[in-house]
């Protein structure tokens, strides 16, 4: 029985200084689904608050725009934030990170800034969306 403890107590230590397993990699999200903070029912074109982080919305159905469609909060200069159809999402990416083929997409940074691919200077690069 005492080898017994020992053997179990002697695999247990073994595993514990051996190394942790392997992560997954880092998670990706390129598509709206997997964005965070999108808020649901928002009618096309009524005000909103929030024009620089989780901007994005699907839309009711209404007579200039289908069920689900994506929306984000935006504002022209000078006039109250409001909601507007979105660019195509790109999903999450990460501010001045490389983003072409996505030119004039959008996009979420990590800790839900919007974002937008902007073409600058030879580049495309995702900016502060509401700049």
């Amino acid at each position: 029985m005492r080898l017994f403890v020992i053997a179990a107590s002697a695999a247990m230590a073994v595993g514990l200084l051996a190394a942790p397993p392997a992560e997954a990699g880092p998670q990706t999200c390129n598509e709206p689904s997997c964005v965070p903070g999108i808020t649901p029912n928002v009618v096309l074109g009524s005000y909103c608050s929030n024009t620089s982080y989780y901007v994005f919305g699907t839309a009711v159905a209404g007579p200039s725009i289908r069920q689900g469609r994506l929306v984000f909060c935006g504002s022209a200069r000078r006039y109250e934030p409001r909601w507007f159809r979105s660019p195509p999402l790109a999903g999450i990416r990460d501010e001045n990170s490389d983003c072409s083929g996505y030119n004039h997409g959008a996009a979420q940074a990590p800790d839900g800034l919007f974002l937008m691919c902007v073409p600058m200077n030879g580049r495309n690069l995702w900016r502060r969306g509401d700049a």
